[in-house]
């Protein structure tokens, strides 16, 4: 059994090594104000394709969202957004830092 989960674990980091991941981090105009407004947020960006991981902050005002590159865009990110009622502004958008021990391999 246990055998069989490290098989499969194994597949899926292989399968996620040759994604052109990246970081996307924007702020959203109207201003979130509460959990329903982040909610709301993710739920959207939730099915697009490409996209791994959506983060919120309302302190910060920030929507960070690590997406395939090889998926989609920037554009179709703020397009899913704006379908909401909320305009966005691109603060960065940087290929996703590699862990340490990829690094140390090459």
């Amino acid at each position: 059994m246990k055998q069989l989960f490290l098989i499969i674990l194994s597949a899926l980091m292989l399968m996620g090594a040759g994604k052109d991941l990246r970081v996307l981090v924007m702020t959203p105009t109207p201003q979130m104000h509460c959990e329903n407004c982040e909610n709301k947020i993710k739920k959207n960006l939730r099915f697009e394709k490409g996209v791994v991981k959506i983060e919120t902050s309302i302190p910060e005002q920030t929507v960070i969202v690590t997406y395939d590159a090889s998926k989609t865009d920037v554009k179709k990110l703020q397009t899913a957004i704006k379908q909401i009622g909320y305009d966005t502004k691109v603060v960065s958008d940087k290929p996703q830092a590699k862990p340490a021990k990829e690094k140390e391999k090459k």
